[in-house]
């Protein structure tokens, strides 16, 4: 197997069969994306047949996640170093034995180990797939590669809970992670017979310390973000553990100035284009994440839907991002608006659907469909766009960082959306209801009358709608500073051309 040490594909033309290697790369993802969310219906089944406790059900949950993200800037680096096609493959590997393991798991800890397994090969899956996507594909065509790249994710969302339910339906629980297996074994295959090598053709010394830091102060900040709503904000774990990421991430900061071979250059935060994407893309998916998080709550419990028909119902957002990134129709529109306008133009639609499900969603579905469009066409624009702009300004070389970063920021923001979106709606409830349940069906489970429970589900819902506003704000807020910062950097690279 060769290794140039170049990007394997002529920035001319694009590697010839670079389609169809998106397609592989984008299964990959797919099986990744799907394992975010399929766990959450099957919580019964592992109940029941495991007899795992509350706390197994979210160390099962939470292992996926913690691990991947920890995980996410080291992978992009081992990516950049080793070959972006060792690590794709090695990363479909380890996350097919880990399905293995989970699908024939036979208790609790074996479980949740094998999802921390499959964590480590989702993290190499993540950022090699975007990195060899930036790769392969000429400049023009890479921000169409990228929105189909992205329109995965939106069908990773809405595909999970779906298919978690049909596999459940039909097979036992383990089903749901050895379905992963011909996927991961058909795209060893596929990479190994049709994606280019490619790395950073200056072979850096790795940064081992620099891995380890980012990996220990991400894990610790992410695990912060999902024990707060849990443990409160305040308690000694989750303050311990905040306390813990910020002294890391403080010496990996520190440590990546020194050296000269820095796995995360500080550098590109000097850059308008990349500190306006970064801005911008935490706080689209901390509105986005904490949004979606509280609108599945909504129509399970204010709406009354199943799971099942709750993942229904939220399916028009994924089919409406997936329909205009395919086609090509929101690159075009990028192209012609400009990637700044484009931005702005993307998430001032997504904000105003949040805003749309929570002035409408008490009068029924219909105003949450309408949002759930708009958010949809918001996200096909917005999201590709970003993630183009945070790419585009770092080079080709460290592309399997620059895929890190993505991920992280994605990691990062929408946990925390969801921990202080949740937290809004908690202390709303709280307020409107007087009572101490830490969530509805606790809150109902203690109610009396006919008329109090309608008082509750009538405060949840009034906690719902004031959440989303206050992440339609920080969509807005968002699309504003990136577009404003893209819009000032491209005009700084406008009048350094012009002076030259």
């Amino acid at each position: 197997m060769s290794t140039p040490a170049a990007p394997a594909a002529p920035t001319t033309q694009g590697h010839p069969q670079r389609w169809i290697i998106l397609g592989v790369i984008c299964l990959a993802q797919l099986t990744v994306l799907l394992d975010n969310t399929v766990l959450n219906v099957a919580i019964p089944s592992l109940t029941e047949e495991l007899g795992a406790a509350t706390s197994d059900i979210q160390w099962m949950i939470n292992a996926y996640s913690l691990v991947q993200s920890g995980l996410l800037l080291t992978a992009g680096s081992a990516a950049d170093r080793y070959g972006r096609k060792k690590m794709l493959i090695a990363g479909l590997v380890l996350f097919g034995i880990g399905s293995l393991v989970a699908g024939l798991a036979q208790s609790t800890g074996q479980l949740i180990a094998a999802r921390a397994g499959m964590g480590v090969g989702g993290a190499l899956l993540l950022t090699t797939t975007l990195a060899v996507a930036m790769q392969i594909f000429t400049p023009e065509e890479q921000p169409r590669a990228i929105g189909i790249w992205a329109a995965v994710n939106a069908l990773g969302f809405a595909a999970g809970p779906l298919l978690g339910g049909f596999m459940l339906g039909h097979f036992w629980w383990g089903a749901i992670f050895l379905i992963n297996l011909p996927v991961a074994a058909l795209g060893v295959v596929a990479v190994i017979a049709l994606v280019p090598e490619s790395k950073n053709p200056q072979g850096d010394r790795p940064d081992l310390l620099g891995a380890l830091l980012s990996t220990v102060g991400m894990t610790a900040l992410v695990y912060a973000i999902i024990s707060g709503p849990e443990h409160g904000w305040t308690s000694g774990r989750v303050l311990a553990t905040a306390a813990v990421a910020a002294v890391v991430l403080t010496a990996f900061a520190y440590w990546e100035s020194r050296i000269p071979y820095p796995m995360l250059d500080l550098q590109f935060f000097r850059d308008r284009r990349f500190t306006g994407a970064v801005a911008g893309a935490v706080l689209i998916t901390f509105g986005m994440g904490g949004a979606l998080f509280l609108l599945t709550q909504h129509l399970q419990f204010v709406l009354g839907y199943d799971a099942l028909e709750a993942g229904l119902r939220t399916a028009p957002l994924a089919l409406v991002v997936v329909a205009l990134n395919f086609s090509g129709l929101s690159a075009k529109w990028t192209a012609k608006l400009g990637m700044p306008l484009s931005i702005a133009l993307g998430m001032v639609l997504m904000s105003g659907g949040l805003v749309s499900i929570a002035t409408m969603a008490s009068g029924g579905y219909a105003g949450t469909l309408l949002g759930l469009v708009l958010i949809g066409v918001g996200c096909a624009v917005a999201n590709p766009a970003m993630a183009h702009a945070i790419m585009s300004a770092i080079p080709p070389a460290k592309a399997g960082v620059g895929a890190g970063i993505n991920g992280t920021l994605a990691e990062f923001g929408t946990g925390l959306g969801v921990a202080v979106l949740g937290a809004v709606l908690n202390s709303r409830f709280a307020a409107l209801v007087s009572v101490a349940a830490a969530s509805l069906p606790a809150a109902l489970a203690g109610a009396d009358t006919a008329a109090e429970r309608a008082a509750m589900v009538s405060a949840f819902s009034a906690g719902v709608e004031t959440s989303l506003v206050v992440g339609a704000v920080a969509v807005l807020l968002g699309g504003l500073v990136a577009a404003g910062l893209l819009r000032r950097a491209e005009k700084g690279e406008r009048e350094l051309v012009g002076a030259s």
